[in-house]
């Protein structure tokens, strides 16, 4: 077999890094909210966004959250189930549901976001002030550049 003419560090190797940051910054945001509101990762994140964006379909809440199809409907069957999301089918088109929260979905956003941004806040206190605006300036050049690389 070949020796590789390079190796690859993974511990320095971007991707695995961003990777592991974030599921890290995920399971200790999740740990917050797991107990008290039963909610797995995705449904938290299929909330939120129908907590920002709302309505949206199943597809726009997948697009918004960068999640497959599968995921997003699992979660959503559950948020159904417990009551926390409403579906309206659109008068316009018949075949589009559009999502929203309902009253109780709601009323545990409202809990929740308080907790994430708190979260949050802790966590950027690793960064000072301006470390924190060169972070941001420079995530928003990532993400938007991996979009570009993703559809090259």
């Amino acid at each position: 077999m070949p020796a590789p003419t390079q190796a690859l560090e993974l511990e320095n190797f971007l991707p695995y890094r961003l990777s592991i940051l974030a599921q890290i910054v995920s399971e200790a945001l999740h740990d917050r909210y797991v107990e008290p509101f039963g909610l797995s990762v995705t449904q938290w994140r299929v909330m939120a966004a129908l907590g920002r964006f709302a309505p949206l379909t199943a597809s726009d809440i997948g697009q918004r959250i960068v999640m497959d199809k599968v995921a997003v409907s699992r979660a959503v069957a559950g948020l159904m189930k417990r009551r926390l999301i409403e579906r309206a089918t659109d008068q316009a088109d018949r075949r589009r549901a559009e999502l929203r929260l309902s009253a109780r979905g709601r009323a545990m956003h409202a809990r929740i976001v308080p907790i994430a941004l708190a979260y949050e806040k802790r966590l950027y206190e690793a960064l000072r002030p301006e470390e924190r605006r060169s972070f941001d300036e420079q995530t928003e050049r990532l993400f938007a550049h991996a979009r570009s690389l993703r559809g090259d």
